[in-house]
């Protein structure tokens, strides 16, 4: 069984930063794909950033230049910085892992931007 667990979500001012950390843990070999999803209030999931196992990456239009996402490979870990975050930020935060054939999710981490 594979577990995702996040970390690092929380109430930041605009303009703030945080830092989200997901972890996976179980019997696997390779991670392929590890990343973000977000879904705000009223509105439907979306992609974030997605990091290959290769280092391949791709962000959404609206979180480029202010977010950044890396993996530890080693420690089968995903971050995200978020930088000069605004109050469209605020959602909850899921992680997840292409782990072939599936994919997996964490349970979520709010992020709430607001002053």
């Amino acid at each position: 069984q594979v577990q995702l667990v996040e970390s690092g979500g929380g109430l930041v001012q605009p303009g703030g930063s945080l830092r989200l950390s997901c972890a996976a843990s179980g019997m696997f070999f390779n991670i392929a794909t590890m990343g973000w999803y977000r879904q705000g209030p009223g509105k439907e999931r979306e992609l974030v950033a997605r990091i290959t196992s290769g280092g391949f990456i791709n962000y959404a239009e609206s979180v480029k230049g202010r977010f950044a996402i890396s993996r530890d490979n080693a420690k089968n870990t995903v971050y995200l910085q978020m930088n000069s975050l605004k109050p469209e930020d605020t959602a909850i935060y899921y992680c997840h892992a292409l782990i072939l054939p599936n994919y997996y999710w964490g349970k979520g981490a709010l992020v709430t931007v607001s002053s």
